[in-house]
């Protein structure tokens, strides 16, 4: 056994890497419930086959550049650690295998991809996708896990706060699905019918529960430890919530009269995202709070494409990348400065420069990742026909995929 190792805090990790590896066949039945019914069995695939295309990246050296050591100092770029083809099952990432640390890492890149495909759900065939997949990772997200989780990263360096991906991956993937539904362009269907409606809502419930599930794992395993920090990030994540579950169908009662058959569990993602980055720094108060102003401010940012005029299919934009930004503003309000973190925000005693860090950083990360994007969604589909002829978008896209 090596010196250091704490076996407790390794079974922990290990048990959160499966948790949150879980979340990704539950994002695909969330999305795929709620997809026109003949674009059931692509939009799954794009979710799942995120795992081995993301996988083989990390491996080879994803978990270099977003974690090995700082490239020439100034925070951009990780380079280095290129072991994982040699024998490293006996070092340690603090008194954790590094293995496993850089496995639970790999899971957040992993649903990253997949939530972006939602934004494009309908639209986008399987083959350019996976070939978007590899770009993206490479030019998005671990420059930016670089900066916001690795030791020299400039976002951490500078004291912002995200305990578990607020930034990296909710608004990574939010601000990208915007990206890429504007480069690619509305669906035919865009303003000329109804938003599609839930085909497979029992598809939805189930992956709402998924979801779920892991995101314990998610917030949980970001203290990596089995400790209080955990126990904290665990009770505030089943607090946020619920409050978000409960104050969305209550929004939605006022305002039509009645409860939607897909709002509740909108809300509770809702509330999970917004938690992500703050449940290890805030109080069940903070949670509650939180949850209830991410689920008011969703209900409305949902409804901005039909005016804006861009094609968010199943709404990644007015969950994750709101929902993110009011995780991470909020850190600015209701760190407490006790459980994570020694910062504290506003309402317990602190300065209004952590608000305005956690400001910057939403900034920083929302204008890269839209321009890197945008890009590289209109390279791949130049290249490979990204978005599909107008025969096979109306036929759907599951025709693609089938062999008879």
């Amino acid at each position: 056994m090596p010196h250091g190792l704490n076996t407790g805090d390794s079974a922990w990790m290990l048990v959160s890497f499966a948790m949150v590896l879980l979340m990704t066949p539950g994002l695909a039945f969330f999305y795929g419930g709620m997809a026109r019914a003949k674009n059931l069995i692509s939009v799954l695939y794009m979710s799942i086959v995120s795992i081995p295309v993301v996988s083989i990246v990390w491996f080879v050296y994803g978990y270099g550049v977003a974690f090995g050591p700082d490239l020439g100092g100034v925070g951009l770029l990780g380079w280095g650690d290129w072991q994982f083809f040699g024998a490293i099952a006996r070092l340690l990432h603090g008194q954790i295998p590094l293995f496993v640390y850089s496995l639970f890492q790999l899971t957040f890149a992993i649903i990253t991809v997949a939530l972006i495909s939602g934004a494009v759900a309908n639209r986008v065939r399987i083959g350019p996708w996976m070939v978007f997949g590899v770009a993206w990772v490479t030019l998005v997200y671990l420059p930016i896990a670089h900066w916001v989780f690795s030791d020299g990263g400039w976002i951490k360096r500078w004291g912002v706060l995200d305990f578990a991906g607020g930034l990296v991956v909710e608004i990574n993937s939010g601000i990208a699905g915007l990206a890429l539904a504007i480069a690619l362009g509305p669906s035919l269907g865009f303003r000329k019918e109804g938003p599609p409606e839930p085909k497979n809502v029992p598809f939805v419930l189930l992956g709402l529960g998924l979801l779920w599930f892991g995101w314990f794992g998610f917030n949980g395993g970001s203290a990596l430890t089995d400790g209080l920090l955990a126990a904290n990030a665990v009770a505030n994540t089943m607090m946020c919530g619920c409050a978000a579950m409960l104050t969305w169908m209550i929004v939605e009662r006022l305002r039509y009269g009645r409860f939607s058959r897909l709002g509740g569990a909108t809300g509770a993602v809702a509330g999970l995202v917004a938690i992500t980055p703050s449940c290890g720094f805030v109080n069940l108060f903070g949670a509650l709070v939180i949850g209830v102003v991410v689920a008011i401010a969703c209900t409305y940012a949902v409804e901005i494409k039909t005016v804006a005029g861009y094609d968010d299919t199943l709404d990644v934009v007015g969950i994750h990348a709101v929902g993110g930004m009011v995780g991470i503003a909020a850190l600015g309000f209701f760190a407490t400065g006790r459980f994570g973190s020694s910062t504290a925000g506003l309402f317990y005693g602190g300065s209004g420069a952590l608000l305005g860090k956690q400001i910057v950083a939403i900034i920083a990360v929302s204008c890269y990742c839209f321009v890197v994007t945008f890009i590289l969604g209109k390279i791949v589909d130049r290249l490979l026909k990204m978005r599909p002829a107008a025969a096979g978008e109306v036929a759907g896209l599951d025709t693609e995929l089938r062999i008879d």
